[in-house]
């Protein structure tokens, strides 16, 4: 992992920094990979039931993709798809793992690190932030996956406006229109966004595993009844979890329930 990827393990919790401070946590070619690694690496980690991302210094969540990286690895349609794989392959890693994953964001949020964050399960944002994806200022246009993120996270008319407009949005404009999940004080950001995941932590990670895997069958296959017999039956697997029988007896015997995953 490159010195501009910084993991901090805070069992149950890690964190993921952009740490390109000085560029605005802009994303390199490289980094793209090297997210998605470190995301599966972290979903395989029995420890770590939730991840939250965030950006380096105070200016920004990420700017988006590194510009400079465009002339090597952008310069055509071929070398295009080559980046544009490797920025699908982190975007699936979001939407596939079963760890929980929150964005914590401050300042900008613009072009590829608005479609991080769009990717990510929740989004926290500081109320000094600015979110959008001004791809239409440099002639270029989103891919079909942070095309259906977007559209599935804010609806047809917000996507194309936030697309259109080429604008950075404020965070009360990004919280109306569901881009972000929560606003904050800009000195309340990191206390809010880690006790949100120290309680999801706390729940059991194999219902949250499950709701995901839930939500993304109903998001690619809305006719439930073209499900297969075994994609209707996921949410029944609970019932046979120590997990499940913990937690209805601690809700019987008044006590704080101990999942394991398990």
């Amino acid at each position: 992992m490159s010195e501009h990827i910084l993991l901090e393990r805070d069992p149950p919790l890690a964190t993921i920094t952009l740490n390109r401070p000085r560029q605005r946590n802009a994303i390199s070619y490289q980094m793209w990979g090297e997210l998605s690694q470190l995301l599966r690496e972290l979903d395989d980690d029995g420890n770590c039931r939730v991840v939250v991302i965030t950006g380096a210094g105070t200016e920004a969540f990420s700017a988006g993709a590194d510009i400079k990286d465009f002339e090597e690895y952008r310069a055509d349609s071929t070398m295009g798809r080559r980046y544009n794989s490797a920025v699908d392959g982190l975007l699936r890693t979001l939407t596939e793992m079963e760890t929980p994953t929150i964005s914590m964001i401050r300042g900008y949020a613009a072009g590829g690190g608005c479609e991080l964050a769009v990717a990510t399960d929740l989004r926290i944002a500081s109320e000094d932030s600015k979110l959008g994806i001004p791809v239409a200022r440099l002639g270029i246009s989103i891919g079909h996956l942070e095309m259906q993120g977007l559209v599935n996270l804010v609806g047809k008319g917000n996507a194309l406006y936030i697309l259109y407009s080429g604008r950075l949005v404020d965070a009360q404009e990004a919280l109306g229109m569901g881009l972000v999940n929560q606003v904050v004080a800009t000195e309340d950001l990191a206390p809010t966004t880690y006790q949100l995941a120290r309680e999801i932590a706390a729940l059991a990670p194999l219902s949250h595993a499950v709701n995901k895997r839930t939500l993304n069958q109903v998001l690619t296959t809305p006719r439930l009844d073209q499900l297969t017999q075994e994609e209707a039956d996921i949410p029944l697997t609970q019932f046979d979890t120590r997990d499940y029988q913990e937690g209805y007896r601690a809700f019987l015997e008044k006590r704080r329930p101990e999942f394991r995953g398990e």
